[in-house]
């Protein structure tokens, strides 16, 4: 379970100062899919990386499974990331002198631990990967690499996925793919997934939808999905 306790988040000081978010309290339960929506500069993004422990609160707290990662070291909050979260951004930042295998096993390597051949060849099928594995990104579509982003981000289990506009870049037919396949995985997986999108097609595939407006929550539902 993931648990923010009054989160605040203020950016700049004196005229530039952004209150992006305003005393947030949310519970994510252990299997939630949900898809954060919002306009532009109301405070989605920051969430999601504040859930994910990418940035800090101005105040307030995460707690993941009751601990407290918001004063965690550096040192101590990387390898809570490492062992707990995988994150899929907009723009892939996949690693272009790496082949798409090498990329998919990285996070893996990056904790010392030996791949699970068995998962990540069902993550590989899963995801239409197979004949790719020594290609490199330039020689990738779009969807193929958010597609390796993705395994990327599921190859060392994770217990949660954050995705930030996964499919931001893509055309809606491969947008639509890309939402499939997380499905896939919160269900095969048994994994807890939090989109943040600012396409309503695509939260309309969650089965619980966030809304934020100006910093604060605004709708909180499950859809029954």
């Amino acid at each position: 379970m993931i648990q923010a306790v009054g989160i605040s988040k203020i950016f700049g000081k004196g005229e530039s100062r952004v209150q992006a978010l305003l005393n947030i309290d949310l519970i994510i339960n252990n299997g939630d899919f949900i898809s954060v929506v919002g306009a532009s500069g109301s405070g989605k993004s920051t969430l999601l990386h504040i859930l994910s422990g990418l940035e800090n609160p101005t105040s307030g707290k995460v707690l993941y499974d009751r601990q407290n990662i918001s004063n965690l070291s550096p040192a101590k909050l990387a390898d809570v990331r490492r062992k707990n979260i995988g994150f899929v951004f907009q723009f892939f930042n996949l690693v272009p002198i790496l082949t798409v295998e090498e990329n998919i096993l990285l996070p893996v390597l990056m904790d010392g631990k030996k791949p699970d051949k068995q998962h990540i060849k069902r993550l590989v099928e899963a995801l239409g990967l197979k004949s790719k594995m020594n290609t490199f990104p330039s020689k990738l579509s779009g969807g193929q690499q958010q597609r390796v982003a993705i395994a990327r981000a599921l190859s060392a289990k994770p217990s949660v996925v954050f995705a930030d506009e996964p499919t931001g870049n893509l055309d809606s037919k491969t947008g639509k793919e890309i939402l499939e396949i997380f499905q896939y995985t919160a269900s095969a997986f048994n994994q807890t997934i939090v989109i943040v999108t600012h396409d309503i097609n695509v939260a309309e595939r969650a089965s619980r939808l966030i809304q934020i407006e100006d910093g604060h929550i605004i709708k909180d539902e499950a859809r029954g999905i």
